[in-house]
């Protein structure tokens, strides 16, 4: 019989040439690029089998050609792809001999390696199969270069178990490129390729088999040890890949960013680098205090770009794979500026407004709920300035007291903070941050603030499709991305203010902290509730920059606050990004900045930014400026900044009568929803009814109205409720309104029977 001459040439009519060959190599790694192209992180996403990059033969080493030439086909750059000498001595082999001498060329093996059909099966190959292979190398060799040839088989062979190629055979087995292969290395290499999962002992023999053919015999000594050594390694983290964004790396690749085994993306990598460096060096100076990781973020003020991103403190972490910079964590005082925007935007505050700062009960719905501050110290009357910039908890309830948790709640997840309950749940303790966030989203909501007030959600890949939570950008960032208001630039602007002014700081703080820098910057700190969490977020004219450190087991640190664990990590970058931008600047000396981030912002008499005006925000026109007083010598006289027709020129603590201020409903809270129990009589049950003043003490000239009508006088009843809804009002002499709270009551299942 014979074979159709069609059926001959099928199979390498049917083969690829070299350019889609090489095109559509793909490495089981993707790639994740900086903003310039460095490489900065690979992630193994395809595990049956490890490839790098594709080599050119130009960087492999001439010792591993000569090596596999020698070992596979000697007559390589003679023959047209079938040699006939060997295939003459192998089939003489096979009828006389042991048959364990083979013939195929590089050629004729790499013609199989691109058609499935010409794979040795598991019986062997038949003659036809033969044929069709030899008919396969003869075509690939008329159409394909020797270089490229060899070039092709070198990246597409199987070397040792999972490893294919000779980029990921090098780079993990040997621990070095290509191009720098030994002759021992080599050798080794070659004979992997007869026989990737033969014994040790086997490939020494060969090895030196080969060493011997080479001219080298004397390589063969110590060859045993060598080659237990390399094989040892064949699961090896591979050589020189870049391990700076691990996580951002993950990140990216889950939104299904990578193109083409690539991820562009908008890290720079001389920042980046510098933030994983300065989060190794602080924690090893943290050690002994509980502290195990850290976590940072970098975002663009303009763009939304992420700059820098990293995740935990690698080998020094207790949980190295846990993205940190996305896990759930106590807030601390870091979502107090969030809150001082809302009063001073409700015209609630003004920066100077004087809050009360001595010991509070409140009535938390379970019990009472008394805050503290960080230090267990009172100052009596500060000033909303010195309260938000000292971090003091006690002004910032009060101050949520006017403006109320679930507003304050709504605006934080209007915000893109992950909170998964309303202001109720959270009650007085939302102004400390008892709500949970990620680094991520909080250091987006502070860059609302730093764009004056319009929030934007971060860009994680230039010119990506939308991700949830995530814009789309252009290769090249926008000059300013697209927002929606959420604080009044006047408001953001104070809170910048406050949140820049080092003596305002002073008292919890001190002059000089890791929260001052070169350049003009607004920062705050939080540490959560029993130490467990501290941070520090802030922002320059055009970066925000966020850090956490804590430790993945939610256990409480010693002695370490925001500002000496989160501090110093948050200091190192701004800096860095200061004298960056300044060398910038100063080769282009006409470089642009919007309005909302002008420079130039003037000191006022006390000298608050005394050597930090670089990079101030230019003052919105809805700001007025006006010298105020505190009477009492409270706080030294100062320019103050006020949103619209607030502005004032003295401030006193108020009266004792002043103080108790317009009462308001602590029980029921509005929307209450209750249910009579059938087991009780129905006129035996009693609703709780509670007035307080602004300092929660009793209201005792509260005047009660229930559903239209006067209902008493008086801080607290008892109401026996009634089915149906129902409308509680507090009103003063005048019959205005003051506050008013609705309940709806569901009768039992006795009452609806009646």
């Amino acid at each position: 019989m014979s074979a159709p001459a069609g059926d001959l040439i099928a199979p390498a009519a049917a083969l690829p040439d070299y350019a889609a060959v090489r095109q559509a190599w793909q490495a089981s790694d993707v790639r994740v690029l900086a903003a310039d192209g460095r490489e900065i992180q690979r992630i193994r996403t395809d595990f049956s089998s490890r490839r790098g990059d594709w080599v050119p033969l130009r960087d492999i080493s001439a010792a591993l050609q000569r090596a596999v030439i020698q070992s596979e086909d000697r007559r390589f750059y003679e023959h047209g792809g079938v040699d006939w000498l060997a295939s003459a001595s192998a089939a003489w082999s096979a009828v006389w001999g042991d048959g364990r001498r083979g013939a195929s060329t590089l050629s004729m093996q790499l013609a199989a390696m691109l058609d499935a059909d010409l794979r040795r099966g598991p019986d062997g190959r038949g003659v036809w199969q033969k044929l069709d292979q030899m008919q396969a190398a003869r075509q690939l060799e008329s159409r394909w270069s020797k270089a490229q040839i060899l070039e092709a088989y070198l990246n597409l062979a199987n070397y040792r178990g999972e490893l294919r190629g000779v980029d990921a055979v090098s780079r993990v087995m040997f621990q070095k490129q290509a191009s720098g292969l030994t002759l021992r290395e080599s050798a080794l290499a070659a004979v992997l390729l007869r026989g990737p999962n033969a014994s040790p002992a086997a490939l020494t023999q060969r090895s030196c088999a080969v060493l011997r053919d080479l001219g080298r015999p004397d390589r063969c000594h110590g060859l045993r040890d060598f080659i237990d050594l390399s094989l040892s390694r064949a699961h090896a983290a591979r050589f020189e890949t870049p391990g700076l964004a691990p996580h951002w790396a993950r990140l990216l690749i889950r939104g299904g960013q990578a193109v083409d085994g690539t991820v562009r993306s908008t890290l720079d990598a001389d920042l980046q680098a510098l933030a994983v460096r300065s989060v190794r060096r602080h924690l090893r100076d943290l050690r002994g205090t509980g502290v195990t990781d850290a976590a940072v973020v970098v975002l663009e003020n303009r763009s939304g770009a992420v700059r820098a991103y990293v995740g935990s403190s690698g080998d020094l972490s207790e949980a190295a794979d846990v993205d940190h910079a996305q896990a759930l964590r106590q807030a601390g005082s870091t979502l107090k500026p969030f809150l001082y925007a809302l009063a001073l935007d409700e015209r609630r505050l003004t920066a100077a407004s004087l809050l009360d700062d001595r010991p509070l009960d409140l009535d938390g719905g379970g019990g009472l709920y008394i805050p503290d501050n960080y230090d267990h110290r009172f100052s009596g009357w500060v000033s909303a300035r010195v309260a938000l910039a000292s971090s003091l908890n006690i002004p910032a309830v009060r101050a949520l007291m006017m403006v109320g948790p679930d507003v304050l709640a709504q605006r934080l997840t209007a915000l893109g903070l992950p909170l998964t309950r309303d202001g109720d749940y959270y009650g007085y303790s939302l102004a400390l941050g008892s709500a949970d966030v990620t680094l991520l989203s909080l250091s987006n909501a502070y860059r609302a603030l730093a764009r004056g007030g319009n929030y934007a959600p971060v860009s994680l890949v230039p010119g990506a499709a939308d991700a949830p939570g995530v814009s789309r950008a252009g290769h090249r960032a926008a000059p300013d991305q697209a927002g929606r208001p959420l604080f009044s630039p006047g408001a953001a602007w104070i809170v910048g203010d406050i949140l820049a002014d080092r003596q305002a700081r002073a008292r919890t703080f001190g002059l000089d902290s890791p929260l001052s820098t070169r350049a003009w910057s607004a920062v705050k700190t939080g540490t959560s509730r029993d130490m467990r969490d501290n941070w520090c977020v802030g922002w320059s004219a055009d970066y925000t920059v966020g850090v956490w450190v804590g430790n993945s087991a939610g256990a409480s640190m010693r002695e370490v606050s925001g500002v000496s664990g989160a501090g110093p990590i948050w200091h190192d970058l701004m800096n860095w990004l200061t004298r960056r931008d300044a060398a910038h600047a100063s080769s282009s000396a006409d470089r642009a900045i919007p309005a909302p981030m002008a420079r130039g912002a003037a000191t006022d008499p006390m000298g608050r930014y005394a050597g930090r005006q670089i990079g101030a925000p230019a003052q919105p026109a809805a700001v007025v400026s006006e010298q105020v007083l505190f009477a009492g010598g409270l706080e030294p006289a100062r320019t103050e900044y006020f949103l619209g027709d607030t502005a004032q020129a003295v401030f006193a603590p108020p009266s004792q009568d002043a103080a108790a201020g317009r009462p308001r409903i602590a029980e029921p809270v509005d929307g209450t929803l209750i249910a009579l129990d059938p087991d009780i009589p129905w006129d035996r049950q009693r609703l709780r009814v509670r007035a307080v003043d602004v300092r929660s003490r009793p209201a005792a000239a509260a005047r009660w109205f229930l559903d239209g009508r006067a209902y008493g006088i008086g801080a607290a009843s008892d109401w026996t409720p009634q089915p149906g809804r129902h409308v509680f009002q507090l009103r003063d002499a005048e019959g205005r309104v003051l506050d008013q709270a609705e309940v709806t009551v569901r009768a039992g299942a006795w009452a609806s029977d009646r």
